[in-house]
């Protein structure tokens, strides 16, 4: 019964999620389309539009058929019944033919393999053979304490005592040391998955070291990339290289993209695109999906390698199938762009993540029943991020209400949680069954009118799902135009899959004009939603944590996969030298190499930086027309108020451009208009030009020949110098006037008086004695 149960919750997944797993089939079809360059537009829309049902990321079951679509079933339903017998025979040709071949390379494989020692020493072991009243298909360790593995070379062992070793001793012990680091390693993994403290993922990374010691691949594949970024592990670059090379040479994808990137970025070894080259190309070739994408932003930004678009659309849209098929599983993963440079020029800025009263806003329209509302919240509790912790009992909460007003998707993610069991929800495949069958059951007519009042509405998801059903001509006749309409519409509102299926049309020319540089942007958007993108946040918290080496190295393996806020933020860490690992002398030239890579996908800070570095010399040659050009652009494409300050400096002083202090003004007031922050700089700023231009005015001029052409004659006519004497009179007796006043109005100070001397009276007068 539990078997059953299980193969009928993996159909059911596989009929609502064959979205996602159709992209791989999808992929086939335009990869074969963007090969063949001589393929018309119409020819590509039909091979891309046959024998599909599924735009990515969208859940359309093959039972809903459009009028077009049964027609074409109805005008075609006599010729497949007319290749039907034809098919059953050749079918059962072909399975004798698979059969008879089975049989021969089974019999080649048996005959392989020889007895090693034993009694029967060469001869070719005999499968299967009877040991202890069983039958054994393959070499066995049944009744042996060394657990080394055996074969009979005839069929009744018990009989015959033939027997000999399907491996050398040294075989057997290096198999029995690699299941006990496959042990060890499961142990590590097991931890690690399982805790959410770091005390217990240190432990579990001792478990991985242990198996990574016993040559345990994936054990080393964790430890190597442990080392280089600092994760529960020391950070240690050298060892990590090491651990890269051992696995390179054991052919290893993520090894060969590891040992790419650090050539690329010089950690531990000395720089070099080529072999970075080498390795990128080596790592994507074993399918390594970090390479894949590396390599598309070389090709579309041309680092190292000519710029080629096809190369580009071709590495991207394979990365990017494989991450709109895991966000029609998941729900995606929400990517947080900080950039430090903005954080440190506004420190108070919310840094790109949700607030608190913004997710008090959601928790209010769930409440009164906003069904999107209710998703969004339940994907959010679901797989945390944007300041949200995880907490499965609320995202099975917000889940069960919108499932309740008969949402699908919450229905669907009800299934997932179901299916895989959690401390809240119990694992239950009956009701994940239950879920998985309410959430396919669709009626389309209804569907298309609930879609389109969404829609009107502004509803993203409603937008795409109504996109999807023009799309595919379900509920409704095929209309790649209508389509693209909503599918824009859906894109605008930031919805991944949007942009995935605009890249699809895009890069096919499906309803549009084909445009691989349209395509190339759209896939690279979708690609940088993948689960890598949690690295981003990963790093600003080395940042915030005071750890900039383990910060700078993650950042610089997210720039090299063609993050801008990854260029920026480790050209931000390399500009402020607070990053050890790399060397002083070499921390200007890097810094530069990753704002010029920001700048060029129009990050305006890191425009201006290239300005900036030139100008002052940092990691570079003083080249004022250089910076200038780079302040222009800085002003022209986003209107920079400090691009405009400084060219009207530039202007001033006559740096890398002729002095033009008309032009220097005209700046200054632009940068003015643009922000308010540049009004009093600019103000200032205009203050000294005036000066300046003032003394220069009066440097220019030449004051004798001034007043030699003065006629004053004509100028105050024939009597100018009565004129003047008498206003020269009057001014000089306004003046004796004003002293003469000023003079009787200052009093005399009091008690100065002349003292009076006493005078003795006559004899007569005197007392007597």
């Amino acid at each position: 019964m539990g078997r059953r149960m299980r193969l009928g919750l993996v159909l059911c997944v596989a009929v609502l999620w064959a979205r996602g797993l159709a992209a791989a089939d999808e992929e086939g079809n335009q990869d074969d389309s963007l090969e063949s360059k001589t393929l018309s537009a119409e020819d590509q829309v039909k091979d891309h539009s046959t024998g599909t049902r599924v735009v990515a990321g969208q859940i359309f079951l093959e039972s809903g058929k459009s009028d077009s679509q049964s027609e074409d079933e109805e005008n075609f339903h006599s010729q497949e019944e007319e290749k039907e017998s034809s098919l059953e025979e050749l079918n059962s040709l072909e399975m004798s033919n698979l059969l008879n071949k089975d049989l021969e390379e089974a019999e080649v494989q048996s005959t392989v393999l020889t007895a090693i020692g034993g009694t029967a020493d060469g001869e070719p072991c005999h499968f299967p053979f009877l040991f202890l009243e069983k039958e054994y298909a393959e070499c066995t360790a049944d009744g042996r304490e060394d657990g080394r593995l055996w074969c009979a070379t005839t069929y009744d062992y018990k009989k015959d005592q033939k027997w000999g070793f399907c491996e050398t001793e040294e075989q057997s012990n290096k198999r029995r040391q690699m299941q006990e680091a496959e042990d060890v390693y499961q142990t590590g993994m097991k931890i690690l998955n399982e805790s959410s403290k770091k005390a217990q993922k240190k432990e579990a990374y001792q478990y991985l070291l242990k198996a990574a010691d016993m040559n345990h691949t994936k054990a080393m594949e964790k430890v190597s990339y442990a080392l280089l970024f600092g994760d529960y592990l020391k950070q240690n670059v050298q060892s990590s290289k090491e651990l890269f090379e051992k696995l390179t040479e054991g052919g290893s994808p993520k090894g060969q993209m590891a040992l790419g990137f650090l050539y690329a970025s010089g950690l531990g070894v000395n720089s070099s695109q080529a072999k970075a080259l080498v390795y990128y190309t080596f790592g994507a070739l074993g399918g390594n999906l970090i390479a894949h994408m590396i390599l598309g932003y070389r090709y579309w930004a041309g680092i190292g390698v000519l710029q080629s678009c096809e190369s580009a659309l071709t590495h991207y849209r394979l990365v990017a199938n494989h991450v709109a098929s895991d966000i029609s599983l998941t729900g995606g993963t929400v990517v947080q762009r900080i950039r430090l440079a903005d954080e440190v020029e506004n420190p108070g800025m919310a840094s790109g993540m949700l607030e608190e009263d913004l997710i008090q806003y959601y928790q209010f329209l769930a409440e009164k029943g906003d069904v999107q509302a209710q998703v969004g919240l339940g994907q959010l509790h679901l797989h945390g991020g944007r300041g949200v912790e995880q907490n499965h009992q609320r995202a099975f909460e917000y889940f069960s209400q919108a499932a309740n007003a008969g949402n699908s998707h919450a229905m669907a993610f009800l299934g997932k949680m179901y299916s895989e069991g959690s401390d809240v929800v119990p694992q239950s495949n009956e009701t994940a069954l239950q879920y998985f069958k309410k959430a396919a059951d669709m009626n389309y007519e209804l569907a298309l009118k609930y879609f389109q009042k969404a829609a009107e509405q502004g509803w993203v998801d409603g937008q795409l799902q109504l996109g999807s059903m023009y799309y595919n001509g379900i509920g409704v006749k095929r209309d790649y135009k209508q389509a693209l309409k909503y599918f824009n519409l859906a894109s605008q509102g930031g919805h991944i899959l949007a942009f995935y299926n605009l890249a699809q049309m895009h890069a096919t020319g499906t309803g549009v004009m084909r445009s691989c540089h349209t395509a190339v942007e759209l896939f690279k958007n979708v690609c940088e939603r993948g689960r890598w993108s949690e690295r981003l946040m990963t790093a600003y918290n080395s940042y915030k944590d005071g750890d900039s080496n383990s910060a700078v190295v993650q950042y610089l393996l997210l720039a090299e996969q063609g993050y801008e806020v990854a260029q920026s933020n480790a050209a931000f860490i390399l500009d402020q030298k607070e990053a050890s690992i790399v060397g002083e002398n070499e921390t200007y030239p890097r810094a530069l190499l990753h704002w010029n890579r920001a700048a060029s996908q129009g990050y305006t800070v890191a425009r201006i930086k290239l300005g900036d570095y030139h100008f002052y010399g940092f990691g570079t040659d003083v080249d004022y027309e250089t910076a200038f050009i780079h302040y222009r652009l800085a002003s022209e494409q986003q209107h920079s108020a400090q691009a405009m300050f400084n060219l009207g400096y530039m202007h001033e002083k006559g740096l890398g451009i002729k002095q033009d202090i008309h032009l220097a003004k005209r700046f200054y007031d632009m940068a003015a208009e643009a922000s308010p922050d540049a009004q009093v700089p600019v103000f200032l700023a205009l203050c000294k030009l005036g000066v300046i231009y003032s003394l220069q005015y009066v440097r220019e001029i030449n004051i004798r020949e001034v007043f030699s052409h003065i006629d004053m004659d004509q100028l105050l006519g024939p009597e100018w110098d009565l004129y003047l004497m008498t206003i020269i009179a009057l001014l000089l007796g306004t003046v004796i006037a004003y002293r003469q006043r000023q003079h009787q109005a200052i009093p005399r100070p009091v008690g100065l008086r002349p003292a009076v001397p006493q005078q003795e009276p006559p004899p007569e007068h005197q007392p007597p004695q």
